[in-house]
């Protein structure tokens, strides 16, 4: 068994010194795109995310507006009290309901299974035999996976806000604290917020990625990045860590709240950001040095 991928990594050196041979030119970014995307779960999620606008536009209809119901308490009702006050509320909405748990699992499955699927399908031996590097096959793996995380992040809001100012009307962004944004300023503090959810998301990005070069199984992968995720959000509600929740990225997922504010607030989003990306660096670095020592057997 384990010959077999010395006797692959010995090709794969001998090619490597061939004439017209170019590393940067095996799997193409391209060809690995439309690989992920004509894959079912790919589309699966891709319907999920649109339709999660359409549910809230006939739940709200249902049950009435937030507004007509009188709803009140603390910032977080605050945000859902104003759904319908416009298209870019209720984009902001839909971001709200969904960046704690659903946009954590997009990003699970598309870094989750990346290798691990490969080693699943037995084809991962036949990708590094090509022959591709190790090194380049995990950075197109995952400039892929992160390219169609970030679509999915922006996938929703832009249906949302479609949708919503169909629904709605186009109008400012009524702030959940009081007064209103400048239309001019609602576009761009709506993708502000959409980035920072991006970044934030790396850690389960880097997490997934990471497990996803130590198993045979996918599921094993996106379902242990899942999980751990829930393990740090339940580690931030505990009030009893004290200072140490800060250290946590869980605890500065909803920063981007700051940015629905009159005067924009940049100080939870930057420490969210350097814990988030410190995390990320990490656990994808893990993910390479053990991926350019581990025996490929599948």
């Amino acid at each position: 068994m384990s010959s077999t991928p010395v006797r692959t990594e010995a090709r794969a050196a001998s090619v490597a010194t061939a004439p017209g041979y170019r590393a940067r030119r095996t799997l193409p970014l391209r060809v690995e795109a439309v690989r992920q995307l004509k894959r079912r779960r790919t589309l699966v999620m891709g319907a999920i995310l649109a339709a999660l606008p359409f549910v809230l536009i006939v739940a709200f209809a249902i049950g009435g507006s937030p507004d007509e119901r009188g709803d009140g308490g603390g910032s977080r009702i605050n945000l859902m009290d104003t759904a319908t006050a416009s298209g870019a509320n209720f984009a902001a909405t839909c971001l709200f309901v969904s960046a704690g748990f659903l946009l954590v699992v997009p990003v699970a499955l598309f870094c989750g299974d990346t290798v691990a699927s490969e080693a699943s399908w037995s084809s991962l031996r036949y990708l590094l035999a090509a022959p591709v590097p190790r090194s380049r096959l995990l950075w197109s793996k995952l400039a892929v996976a992160l390219g169609f995380s970030a679509a999915a992040m922006l996938l929703l809001p832009l249906v949302g806000l479609a949708v919503g100012t169909v629904a709605y009307g186009w109008g400012p962004l009524r702030l959940p604290t009081g007064g209103s944004l400048a239309t001019a300023d609602t576009l761009p503090r709506l993708a502000l917020v959409v980035a920072y959810i991006f970044v934030s998301q790396l850690v389960t990005a880097g997490l997934a990625f990471w497990l996803s070069t130590k198993t045979d199984a996918p599921l094993g992968a996106v379902g242990g990045a899942v999980g751990l995720t829930i393990i740090g959000n339940v580690l931030d509600a505990v009030t009893a860590l004290g200072s140490w929740r800060d250290f946590l990225p869980a605890h500065w997922q909803f920063a981007w709240a700051d940015a629905l504010q009159p005067q924009l607030e940049w100080g939870g989003m930057l420490k969210g950001t350097a814990v988030s990306v410190t995390f990320a660096v990490v656990l994808i670095a893990l993910a390479f040095r053990g991926f350019a020592r581990k025996d490929i057997v599948s």
